[in-house]
């Protein structure tokens, strides 16, 4: 992967810009990155983009969410030029205006980070990250969430009570323990998605998730973003 300019747009301005801040730090490429937060969901995102699939390949993406930032430092940053783009977002399938063909059309898209950009999408959010009673979790293979923990918003304050110190800004502050951290969410990916592959494919993983939510009404805990640095480097895990 280039080690150039690149840009990671995120979801929200608090939680997802402090892991990608943290994560982006502990490896030692902060200087490269620049992170801009979205401050709302993948599904706004989508509504922004063309009804008919066939004109995606049109988009720029960059230009899109500059017509909806009123912040001026965020539009000075979306008019740099990048090698790559990447987008962390939530599945959030709570969200109203959630529905399988959306966030499957969106995951099918955003494949490339350096071209139209590459999306990580968080099970079921960004919170996921911390969903672990201690690094490593040996129960971590276990951990779902209920669609109706999540629409009665009770996902955050279970991830909260459970967090190691109940405190994220104490969880995961070194190099090692964030590398513990990824490697439990890659094997989980491919324990989920029956896969041998050191870097399981976004769109079984989705797949996996969507049929789980329809048959079980659940979500398996995952947090995808942490894959960006076992693909930036392998070596660093």
């Amino acid at each position: 992967m280039s080690k150039s300019k690149m840009l990671v747009i995120v979801e929200g301005a608090k939680t997802d810009f402090k892991l990608m801040k943290k994560l982006l730090a502990a490896y030692g490429i902060s200087e490269t990155h620049k992170i801009v937060s979205y401050n709302t969901n993948i599904y706004t995102l989508y509504n922004q983009l063309p009804l008919n699939r066939d004109e995606y390949e049109n988009i720029d993406l960059l230009q899109l969410l500059k017509e909806r930032e009123k912040d001026e430092s965020k539009r000075d940053l979306l008019d740099e030029h990048y090698s790559d783009i990447l987008l962390v977002f939530d599945l959030d399938p709570q969200a109203p205006d959630f529905t399988s063909d959306k966030i499957i059309d969106m995951v099918s898209y955003f494949t490339e980070s350096t071209d139209m950009g590459k999306l990580y999408l968080n099970y079921p959010m960004v919170e996921s990250f911390y969903h672990m009673t201690n690094i490593p979790d040996e129960r971590y293979n276990e951990y779902f969430v209920t669609l109706e923990n999540l629409k009665n918003k009770k996902y955050k304050q279970m991830v909260h009570d459970i967090c190691r110190n109940s405190d994220y800004s104490k969880f995961a502050n070194s190099k090692d323990e964030c590398s513990i951290v990824i490697k439990q969410n890659l094997k989980k990916a491919m324990l989920l998605t029956d896969s041998n592959e050191n870097l399981p494919n976004s769109i079984e993983i989705l797949n996996k998730q969507l049929n789980l939510l329809q048959d079980r009404g659940l979500v398996s805990v995952l947090c995808t973003c942490v894959f960006y640095i076992a693909e930036y480097n392998s070596d660093f895990i």
